[in-house]
């Protein structure tokens, strides 16, 4: 089964957060109600300064990815 890169996720017991999850390496879990990240492993090949760089990129694409998704519900 191939998996989407993103996944889009709320959950009635926190109503103002949206959740984004990313399912590739390195796989964590961005509230974007306070860009909050929660790592779901630990990246171990990655030095710090790639792995925030890796980090920016990827908060990015999420953001990024949530637009399009409401953008699609909206219309």
């Amino acid at each position: 089964m191939e998996l989407p890169k993103f996944l889009l996720g709320d959950n009635t017991d926190f109503p103002e957060d949206i959740f984004i999850i990313h399912l590739d390496y390195p796989r964590f879990i961005i509230n974007l109600k306070d860009d909050e990240v929660e790592f779901l492993e630990e990246a171990e090949d990655l030095d710090e300064a790639e792995l925030n760089e890796e980090m920016e990129q990827l908060i990015t694409q999420a953001n990024e990815f949530y637009d399009r998704e409401v953008k699609r519900y909206e219309e």
